[in-house]
């Protein structure tokens, strides 16, 4: 079956203008074009990696409380003080984003957001603009002194490199990669899809397998040995279907398919259960409420979907 498999943040309309970082002149006269516009986000907390940290407060920015669901952007003039970011430029209106130390105060049409919330209902425009904002907002907020002297680090190329006040050393923004896999296997005759429970969850919630990369790993050797340590299921032949970012803080995660061929020893204990549901199962137990899928901001529910080859209703 044939489905979309663009995941939610991985969406964007905007060029991120690589080539203007770097050029002051330019920086400087989009930010007093008028015509620019702006995306104020909250402080908001860095968090850090496990799904505690995923559910706690992350940066938030303004967003319509309409049924249409718009990002309010403002004008250079009336942002706050704070870290400038370059998210971009469209050709008509170049884009930043300011990290504020102020908190968001909803307004009569709009309210505090973030992009966990509202990542999959936002257009590839807005959700493009948000997710780069995030990312730079995280990966700024926990960086500010060199890893090689401690020294303290400042902002450059408009909010995409930290160079050290003593060495003069450039960091850049880094990304860990991920990889998150749906296993499937073909049983008397049936396609059937292999889900999991974290025992930090609810009892209902299921999702696919995942895990990061090793150190001197392929994407597709860390798929391999993932499953086997999460489900003792040994598997081959993965194949790439999208990645996405994922600035909570700082992840990439590349989605794979790969199917089961064999059982072998689990040898840790991230996953309570494993269930294998065909997908009329699926539907039944997702529509009755037996089974919770993560929700579409990730990419865990493209490759669900894009495996049953339609919508599932709910998430969390």
């Amino acid at each position: 079956m044939d489905f979309d498999a663009v995941p939610a943040l991985s969406r964007t309309a905007v060029d991120p203008a690589g080539h203007r970082r770097g050029d002051d002149e330019w920086l400087a006269k989009a930010w007093a074009d008028p015509h620019t516009r702006v995306l104020v986000l909250e402080g908001g907390e860095p968090g850090s990696y496990g799904w505690k940290a995923l559910m706690a407060k992350q940066s938030r920015a303004l967003v319509t409380t309409g049924r249409t669901r718009e990002l309010v952007l403002t004008t250079p003039g009336l942002a706050p003080e704070g870290e400038r970011y370059l998210l971009g430029s469209d050709g008509e209106r170049a884009y930043f984003a300011v990290r504020s130390k102020q908190e968001l105060a909803p307004v009569p049409v709009a309210e505090p957001a973030s992009l966990r919330e509202v990542g999959a209902v936002l257009d590839d425009h807005d959700t493009g603009l948000f997710t780069r904002a995030i990312a730079l907002a995280n990966w700024n907020a926990t960086h500010g002194f060199c890893p090689r002297c401690g020294s303290r680090t400042r902002i450059e190329r408009a909010g995409h490199v930290r160079v050290c006040e003593e060495e003069g050393t450039e960091q850049f923004p880094r990304m860990d990669p991920a990889v998150i896999m749906l296993v499937h296997r073909e049983s008397d005759g049936r396609e059937e899809v292999l889900l999991g429970n974290n025992p930090n969850w609810s009892a209902r919630r299921f999702s696919v397998l995942a895990g990061y990369v090793d150190a001197g790993e392929s994407l597709e050797q860390a798929v391999i040995r993932e499953v086997a340590e999460e489900a003792g299921v040994v598997v081959e032949n993965p194949r790439y279907l999208a990645s996405q970012p994922w600035p909570f803080p700082r992840s990439l995660m590349v989605g794979y398919t790969a199917r089961a061929v064999g059982e072998t020893e689990a040898t840790d204990d991230e996953i309570a259960e494993t269930r294998w549901f065909t997908r009329s199962d699926l539907a039944t137990a997702v529509e009755s409420g037996e089974v919770e899928l993560p929700g579409r901001v990730s990419i865990a529910r493209t490759l669900i979907e894009h495996w049953y080859g339609g919508r599932l209703p709910g998430g969390w």
